[in-house]
């Protein structure tokens, strides 16, 4: 949700739209200075949570953050960052971050998942222990790492699977980055694979976004859902899998003024009685 007008608002006007669960940013995902969190902040959004009953929120950090990043001064300039936007959700009563993790700058795969499981260590270690460090999915854009499941597989390992090491999985990333959720037979390979090589209990959101580019272009642009790429199909089972229903779905569509209601409802529609997509959830049979 917007948060031009304050942290309380956006939880108000997302009650107003029927939504049960939110996403902010604490600061402008633009800017490396973040605005001080104020108690009259704090206490207007704690207010607005109890008010509303939209208790399961979660954050992004800023789209500069690199923890990857092969120049050591931005590597630790993205480490603090990534701690400071933490301590500001906890703050906030806000138990997740979610972070875009990094990019190699054309030093390879394997160099930048190194350096990014450090950074993940280091973040851990300093931030508080209130709040978890959510890892998105991304459409492997240029150099981003992120856009295989493999890669967050290895920076689980690498970290030791702490159980504050968690994913965000973004609907439109992964379509982009390969992974052909349009059939049933794609999305059943999706949730096996991630399953398989992460663990469904470790994802903790789903951010839910059509694909303006077809599929995996690597390239992140959203559509309104059902007017993309993926088409509605996709989110019908989406909304209807018990194996994932732990994880609230998030909404990162275009014109978020205008249109999160739209789409809401659109989601909203498709839900069958009991959420049930009608296959057991997988065994857990996460690789170590």
């Amino acid at each position: 949700m917007p948060t031009s007008k304050g942290l309380g608002a956006a939880v108000r006007h997302a009650k107003e739209i029927g939504a049960t669960a939110i996403q902010v940013f604490t600061s402008s995902p633009q800017q490396w200075r973040a605005k001080r969190i104020t108690e009259e902040m704090i206490e207007d959004f704690l207010c607005a949570r109890e008010e509303t009953g939209i208790d399961w929120t979660i954050s992004h950090d800023s789209y500069l953050i690199n923890l990857a990043a092969p120049d050591e001064a931005m590597r630790k300039k993205s480490v603090e960052a990534l701690i400071d936007e933490m301590q500001r959700c906890a703050q906030l009563r806000i138990p997740y971050a979610v972070s875009h993790m990094g990019s190699h700058k054309g030093e390879g795969e394997e160099e930048g998942l190194k350096r990014l499981a450090i950074s993940a260590k280091e973040v851990l270690a300093d931030a508080p222990p209130s709040v978890s460090l959510a890892m998105e999915t991304t459409a492997g854009t240029g150099s981003s790492l992120g856009y295989r499941l493999e890669h967050l597989q290895e920076v689980i390992d690498r970290c030791k699977a702490p159980k504050r090491l968690v994913v965000c999985m973004d609907t439109c990333h992964v379509f982009s980055a390969g992974y052909d959720i349009r059939s049933e037979e794609g999305y059943e390979r999706l949730i096996e694979e991630f399953d398989t090589r992460i663990g469904l209990d470790r994802l903790v959101c789903i951010h839910t976004n059509d694909s303006l580019k077809p599929f995996g272009e690597r390239k992140d642009r959203h559509a309104h859902i059902g007017e993309g790429e993926i088409g509605a199909e996709a989110f019908e089972r989406i909304v209807n899998d018990s194996r994932i229903a732990h994880a609230p779905l998030i909404l990162e569509t275009p014109n978020a003024e205008e249109m999160h209601a739209v789409n809401l409802e659109r989601l909203r529609s498709m839900v069958k009685t009991g959420r049930s997509h009608g296959r057991k959830p997988p065994t857990r049979k996460r690789k170590r």
